[in-house]
């Protein structure tokens, strides 16, 4: 029942690591701690194994321009060369004095062979993208960021090598890059430092400090301007590089001289990771001027509809140079500026605000809900107060829970624990209520009463609520004719009072109701030491006013029964609470039958009575089935509560998230508990990049250890059991507070709209606490491309400058995504392509019905994968990962052949609406091969196009063919003699079958815009990098833009049942 380590596993025994439980306590008794992938919590084995990095790289070498690159090549180093045998050699590598050549030794082969021309280099490829390095043999033996390829000759011949680290893959990478570019026109090496541009701007900087014009400044106001310039970064850090550039050039001094100035400045501003970044994009390999950056925003990042007007704005905004911003380039400090910017954020602007359909019944929502929120401690001796109300409701909470005792002097009081200390005058509470209850949300806000005062204090509490709250309380009764809750758009602005209602049949001014077993010790007033349940065993009745019973309209609190009851008799504006522990055992035992109950009533979870310390349930063992509520101390930080704020941040953090479609739908099929893809939904790959650390605090506690921190980054998943995983990187050993990680990790997710991704920052070397910091986003707010991650302590605040850099890609996004895996299996093609299919009901009429969509599923599946298949060996062909885009594609076939004077003419006609690559003369192995693959792909891209349609029509009509049945469903059953399992079994099937009709057809809309933005895509390219002809603006793809309309929700009658 605990929350769990924050850092993800069991505590160690004896003296071990605290973690995040410093925080997050378990309740007594403690419940045994399940695996992840049982129960959504983390769990990490005790044995915990260390991984380093080893470089070849000397720690005080620090590798920040193309000079420093080509520098490390002349002096060489030993890589491992892979033979096409999948053997590995080691070699020593260097690049020759007169920086036309590389060379390797020893060597079988004579002097003059072992080597490759630079001006021969057609391209250099990060990470394993040739055949060699990707087969079976070696793909597991080094990470990818340790290889890469050098690609060249006439017959693009690879020469495949893995090196110790990735900064020893940058450094050359970088360097060839540089050479092949400009090695031809500039056989010198390039002069050390940064270009003038930035050398200009930083001498200007040191110019207007200078106020005496006496060619020196102080060291203290030189460390001044750097810090002013890098606020993350620590004094003593740059004083200290002050003192050794002083040493090093026998300057000694209290002054610094401008020279020395700009040194010190390139030396520790200059992130390398982000400078080969630049290189990488950038035409002079020096700074990216429009059409680089517009190539990086478009192909990278994701962006659409990027101009070079957009790009003059960001260079306009972060290029510090006036040089720059004049001229249109963006240097390497103002390109740092911009990836640490609220523009390139991790998290998708467009969940900054609200963005979801508010109109749906509040039913289909998850509710941000505060348990005890009056609390500052634990739920037995903590103090009360109402800063826990303002803090709750300013994070967009929108359901609070008041517990309303009798109080001394006749007047309410709210309490949530046992002491005199935890409670708060209830007048005091509703006056916070009304002054904060639409600051950061405008839609409903719940406020659930747990009565435990008398009818007297009953009606004060009514007249406060009335004064205080006046025209924002709901009271108009619930409307009989109706079958759903209304939305939140209806209740903007309006308070909702869930509790307890007098009968129709009392008229009196008090009545006896059932009381609410909800929070600890129902029975037990504050400040009573020992309390007594009622006798009988059975539920407490409680005295209830009228005034306050009047308040209640549409979410008046009963009695859970069991799911039959619910089914036949409950009424849509009745709500139940459930504790944590009857709740679990529903999610556990019958799944489905939780999930279809929450589809049209809410439901309210709240913490067992044993957290006494107010430690959180698991929100996700709950939200998997649908529960809107679940009720969390918001006042105990911890994973728990990590995974709450991270999910409610989304939506513009108004307190209400749309719940996934499969949830919602009056017919579905979804099993909470699924350990494997869902039907009709596709399965996502996230494939996220680990890069560096930015000015990492010490764990707290970690006084003892000095200023050295070893971190490594934990990746989880939080989802359906199906999702929930969780990857880490090396420990980054004697980093500082800016370590590189440089480590791909990556996470199959099977329902993306209820995925959490959390990143743990954790110190594999500590002395008391581990937590460094962490951050929480929804799967479906993470924004493809180079991101910056803005870290979170342990009670959730940001940390001032302290960032993760990634690059994240996924599936089916612009500017990144990983395509199916090409294994063994893979390639065997469609004998082993697993296809979608209905199940049998045991109703001869709807089975028959459901028996004609067996062909369209089929061609639909054939269609997808096709495409899909084709797409991912063109790419790989083009030496590019499945998250390539085709515009990469393209640009990077153009670029091979603009190198070479010998390559063959390539052109694409873009005068055809499905543009063909044509080539003239000799064509080698490689580049025919790729152009059989692109063909492959708008073979099948166009074939898709065509007949798309036509199959949508398909699974449409036999999606609604089925739901003609629904109505009917019952007296079908019930004429077939189905019973008990087969009753259920065939109500599971029906809903199968529809979940499975229309999630094909969504898939199957959605491959057909993807072919049709890859035409785009190919057109764009063409006319960019000058091998198109015969183009136009954009492709003409009028006539095959037939929109393929959606499966409405609510198709097949208004019968609010659910299967």
């Amino acid at each position: 029942m605990a929350d769990g380590p924050r850092g993800g596993g069991s505590p160690s025994s004896g003296s071990g690591s605290s973690r995040e439980n410093s925080a997050e306590r378990s309740p007594v008794p403690a419940a045994p701690r399940a695996s992840i992938m049982k129960d959504g919590s983390r769990q990490r084995p005790v044995q915990k194994k260390k991984t380093v990095s080893f470089s070849t790289m000397p720690h005080d070498r620090k590798i920040n321009s193309t000079a420093a690159c080509i520098s490390f090549m002349l002096q060489g180093c030993e890589m491992k060369k892979v033979r096409s045998n999948s053997r590995m050699y080691s070699r020593f590598f260097l690049l020759a004095p007169d920086m036309r050549c590389l060379r390797w030794e020893p060597s079988k082969k004579d002097s003059e062979k072992a080597k490759i021309e630079i001006e021969l280099v057609k391209e250099v490829r990060v990470g394993k993208k040739t055949p060699v390095l990707r087969s079976n043999g070696l793909s597991d033996q080094f990470p990818d960021e340790c290889a890469f390829s050098i690609i060249h000759g006439d017959n693009y011949e690879s020469l495949d090598l893995v090196a110790s680290s990735a900064d020893v893959v940058n450094a050359w990478v970088m360097g060839l890059r540089y050479l092949v570019s400009y090695g031809k026109h500039t056989p010198e090496a390039p002069e050390a430092g940064h270009p003038s541009l930035r050398t200009s701007w930083i001498s200007s900087v040191f110019e207007v400090a200078d106020l005496e014009k006496a060619g020196r400044i102080s060291v203290a106001r030189a460390v001044q301007l750097i810090k002013a310039l890098n606020p993350g970064m620590k004094a003593s850090t740059i004083e200290l590089k002050f003192k050794e550039l002083q040493k090093a050039g026998e300057r000694p001094g209290s002054d610094v001289a401008c020279d020395l100035f700009v040194e010190a400045y390139v030396d520790l501003c200059t992130r390398p990771e982000i400078f080969f970044l630049l290189v990488q994009f950038s035409s002079d390999k020096e700074s990216l001027g429009l059409k680089d950056l517009l190539t990086f925003l478009e192909v990278e990042q994701g962006m659409e509809g990027v101009t070079e007007e957009t790009c003059l704005e960001i260079i306009g905004k972060y290029e510090p140079s006036s040089e720059g911003r004049e001229k249109g380039y963006l240097a390497i400090d103002g390109f740092t500026r911009y990836l640490l910017s609220p523009d390139c954020s991790i998290f998708d602007p467009q969940h900054r605000r609200v963005c979801q359909d508010m109109t749906q019944p509040l039913s289909h929502y998850y509710i941000s809900s505060a348990h005890s929120a009056c609390l500052r401690e634990d739920s037995s001796w903590g103090s009360a107060g109402l800063g826990g109300y303002v803090t709750a409701l300013r994070m967009g909470c929108r359901s609070l829970e008041l517990v309303v005792w009798d109080g001394p002097d006749g007047e309410p009081l709210v309490s949530g624990g046992r002491s005199a200390a935890s409670r708060v005058a209830c007048r005091s509470v509703v006056g916070v209520i009304d002054r904060y209850a639409f600051e950061a949300s405008e839609y409903p806000l719940l406020l659930c009463l747990a009565v435990r005062c008398s009818p007297a204090q009953q009606r004060l509490l009514a007249q406060c609520l009335r004064k205080t709250l006046g025209a924002k309380l709901h009271l108009d009764p619930p409307a009989p004719q109706e079958a759903y809750l209304p939305s939140p758009e209806t209740l903007k602005g309006r308070v909702l009072i869930k509790g307890r209602k007098l009968p129709p049949s009392c008229h009196e001014s008090e009545g006896e109701v059932t009381d609410e077993d909800e929070g600890p010790e129902p029975w037990q007033r504050p400040g009573e030491a020992d309390g007594q349940p009622p006798t009988g065993g059975g539920r407490r009745r409680l005295r209830l006013s009228r005034e306050l019973s009047e308040l209640v309209s549409l979410c008046q609190a009963v009695p859970f029964q069991d799911f039959e009851a619910s089914r036949r008799g409950q009424r849509y504006w009745e709500v139940c609470s459930f504790g944590e522990v009857e709740a679990g055992r529903f999610a556990s035992e019958c799944p489905a039958e939780l999930v279809s109950y929450n589809k049209r009533f809410l439901s309210r979870v709240y913490p067992s009575p044993l957290r006494i310390d107010a430690s959180n349930m698991n929100p996700q063992d709950f939200w998997k089935c649908g529960c809107q509520m679940v009720a969390m101390n918001f006042q105990t930080p911890g994973l728990m509560m990590d995974l709450n704020a991270g999910w409610f941040r989304q939506n513009g953090a108004c307190g209400y998230v749309l719940r996934p479609a499969v949830m919602r739908e009056e017919v579905s099929y979804f099993s909470a508990n699924a350990k494997d893809s869902l039907p009709g939904v596709p399965a996502q790959l996230l494939h996220l990049r680990v890069i560096s650390g930015q000015n990492l605090p010490k764990p707290r506690g970690s006084g003892a250890k000095g200023d050295v921190v070893e971190p490594y980054v934990c990746a989880e998943i939080h989802g359906i059991p199906a999702d929930c995983a969780e990857r880490r990187t090396k420990t980054a050993l004697q980093s500082g507070n800016n370590p590189v990680f440089e480590e791909s990790l990556e996470f199959q997710v099977n329902l993306p709209e209820l995925a959490l991704l959390r990143l743990v920052v954790l110190d594999d070397d500590y002395i008391g606490d581990e937590f460094i910091a962490q951050y929480t986003i929804p799967f479906e707010c993470l924004q493809s491309g180079y991101r910056h991650v803005p870290l979170r302590s342990l009670a959730g605040d940001l940390l001032p400058h302290t960032t993760l850099f990634l690059h994240v890609a996924i599936a089916n996004r612009p500017g990144g995504g990983k395509g199916p895996r090409r294994g063994r299996a893979g390639r065997r093609g469609r004998r082993l392509r697993e296809y979608a299919s209905a199940k049998t009901t045991g109703i001869k009429a709807i089975d028959e019905v459901f028996r004609t969509a067996s062909q369209p599923l089929r061609e639909a599946t054939d269609l997808r994968e096709n495409m899909q298949n084709a797409l991912v060996s063109f790419k790989e062909l083009c030496g590019l990962t499945p998250a390539a885009t085709m515009k990469q594609c393209i640009l990077t076939v153009a670029a091979w052949l603009l190198r070479s004077e010998s390559a063959p003419s390539v052109t694409l006609n873009l005068g055809e609406q499905y543009p063909p690559m044509e080539a003239r003369g000799p064509v080698p192995e490689l580049l025919r091969k790729v152009l059989t693959a692109y063909e492959t792909t708008i073979q099948t891209s166009r074939t898709l196009i065509e007949l798309a349609d036509a199959v949508h029509s398909k699974l449409l009509q036999a999606q609604q063919a089925g739901m003609d049945f629904h109505k009917e469903l019952h007296r079908l059953e019930a004429k077939e003699g189905l019973k008990g399992r087969k009753l259920q079994k065939a109500l599971e099937s029906f809903a199968w079958n529809i979940t499975v009709l229309k999630g094909q057809a969504d898939l199957l809309k959605q491959a057909k815009a993807e072919a049709l933005d890859n035409l785009w895509q190919i057109h764009n390219a063409g006319q960019s990098c000058g091998i198109g002809r015969n183009g136009s603006a954009s492709p003409d793809l009028g006539r095959v833009r037939t929109p393929l309309e959606p499966i409405s929700e609510t198709e097949g009658g208004s019968d609010t049942g659910s299967c």
